[in-house]
C-alpha cells in the first residue's frame, strides 16, 4: 500500500517511507538499525511512521514492533562490538591524549559503570541521543552478552512499542509524536552542552590554580 501523499515527502521520512513500502517489516527493522549507527537518523520519526503503516495495512502492529525492536538490537550489537574491540586500554590511551580529560576521569566512568551498568543500558534505550551511545561502555567494559541482549531488547521494547502505538494510533497525525518528542530530544541536548560546559570550566579553574598557587 502506498503511504505517500499528494505532497510527496522528503528527506528522512520520505526515505523511510520507501524503505517500508519496498521491505514491509524488515524496512522498519532496517530503519531503526541505521538509526542506532547514525543517531542523526530520529527514531521519534521512524518509529511512529512503523505505527501509521500499521494502521494502514500494510504491515501489523506486532510485525512493527518486533521488527523495529530487532533492528534495535541488531544495531546495539553493532556499536557493542565497536567498544569491545576499542577496549579498555586503548579509550585509556585515547582519553591521555585529549585536552582537559585525565585518565582518571575514564577509571571513574567504569567504576560506575560497573555499578550501574545494566540500568544504564536498561534506561539508555530510552534516551535520546544516549539510546546508541550506551552500547559502546558496554563493549569497552565486556558486559556480559546475555545481559547486554536482555537489557537492551527490553528496553528497546518499551521504547518502540510506545512509539509504534503513538503513531498506530494518530493515523494520518502520526507527525504529532516527532514534535512532543522532539522536545525531548533537544532539552537532552540542551543538557548535555551544560554538563561539558560545566566540565570545561571546571576543569580549566582547576588547571589554572595548580599553575598558579597563590
Amino acid at each position: 500500500m502506498n503511504l505517500a501523499t499528494s505532497t510527496e515527502p522528503g528527506g528522512i521520512t520520505g526515505w523511510a517511507i520507501g524503505l517500508m513500502e519496498a521491505l514491509g517489516g524488515p524496512g522498519a527493522g532496517l530503519a531503526i538499525a541505521l538509526e542506532n549507527l547514525f543517531p542523526p537518523l530520529p527514531s521519534e520519526v521512524i518509529l511512529p511512521l512503523a505505527g501509521f503503516t500499521a494502521s494502514k495495512g500494510s504491515l501489523s502492529l506486532v510485525g512493527a514492533i518486533l521488527w523495529t525492536t530487532l533492528g534495535s538490537v541488531v544495531g546495539a550489537l553493532v556499536l557493542y562490538a565497536v567498544g569491545a574491540l576499542l577496549g579498555r586500554e586503548r579509550t585509556r590511551a585515547i582519553a591521555a591524549k585529549l585536552p582537559l580529560v585525565k585518565v582518571a576521569d575514564i577509571d571513574r566512568t567504569e567504576a560506575w559503570f560497573a555499578r550501574h551498568g545494566v540500568k544504564a543500558v536498561f534506561f539508555g534505550r530510552m534516551i535520546p541521543i544516549f539510546r546508541s551511545f550506551i552500547s559502546v561502555p558496554a563493549g569497552v567494559e565486556r558486559m556480559r552478552m546475555s545481559t547486554f541482549l536482555f537489557f537492551t531488547t527490553l528496553g528497546s521494547l518499551v521504547w518502540n512499542t510506545a512509539f509504534v502505538l503513538a503513531g498506530y494510533t494518530l493515523g494520518e497525525n502520526w507527525g504529532l509524536v516527532e514534535q512532543y518528542a522532539g522536545v525531548l530530544s533537544k532539552g537532552v541536548a540542551a543538557a548535555v552542552v551544560l554538563v561539558v560546559i560545566w566540565f570545561v570550566v571546571t576543569r580549566v579553574a582547576k588547571r589554572r590554580r595548580v599553575q598558579d598557587p597563590r
